[in-house]
């Protein structure tokens, strides 16, 4: 899962990115409103924590903008400024929460957990597709009861395609998800062939069916055939 932190506090912000990394969120930082507009132009994330008050601008421009492309991006506003009114703003503008700073580091992980079932899942904490469930919560998935082990990349890729089932997703939109602006380093596909063979090997390993569709020339398709 790709997070966008938009805070210009860098103790902060470096404290949520260990904290976050530590639980398999892949995290990209600015601390600028100009910088946050130009990540959002480029890239989508799975969810953007966003400061109101920033150089340059409020954040709230940040919700605005998103909301004004349609994004489906989970969006949990945290910020010093605790009054009601700056709650309700930022609630009616589109954010999915509100986090009063000082806050702990679990409760917003839970907060982040909470906003992506709902916007992904329909705030459910088990998500099942034919013999694959997945547990986001723990993080664990099983096929046919029997425990399957993941690695981080790998386990995203089936949340990924489980969220997006019977949509084409490109290569590039792929590769996006799972390495945020890195991405831009990279000269090939490979590493997205070589993920998506173990993923399928290993659910084929525990008796699940593949699901997953080459679409050739364009990317990919999850569907239960």
């Amino acid at each position: 899962m790709n997070i966008l932190i938009i805070e210009d506090e860098p103790a902060l912000a470096e404290s949520i990115i260990k904290y976050l990394n530590k639980d398999g969120y892949h995290c990209e930082w600015v601390a600028t409103l100009n910088e946050a507009f130009e990540k959002i132009h480029l890239y989508t994330y799975d969810c953007l924590l966003v400061d109101i008050t920033l150089p340059g601008g409020s954040g709230m421009e940040v919700v605005q903008r998103l909301k004004k492309n349609k994004s489906e991006s989970g969006i949990i506003i945290i910020s010093a400024k605790n009054s009601v009114d700056d709650r309700i703003e930022g609630l009616d503008i589109g954010a999915d929460d509100y986090l009063s700073k000082p806050f702990d580091l679990s409760e917003l992980n839970a907060r982040i957990k909470s906003v992506l079932r709902r916007r992904n899942f329909s705030g459910h904490n088990e998500i099942v597709f034919k013999e694959i469930t997945i547990l986001p919560v723990e993080r664990s998935v099983k096929v046919c009861g029997k425990p399957l082990n993941l690695t981080k990349k790998e386990y995203d890729l089936l949340l990924y395609f489980i969220s997006n089932q019977n949509r084409v997703i490109s290569k590039s939109s792929i590769a996006e998800h799972l390495w945020g602006d890195y991405m831009d380093m990279a000269d090939s596909y490979d590493f997205i062939y070589a993920h998506l063979k173990n993923l399928r090997k290993k659910i084929i390993a525990l008796g699940g069916d593949d699901y997953i569709q080459t679409v050739y020339g364009v990317g990919y398709k999850f569907t239960q055939f």
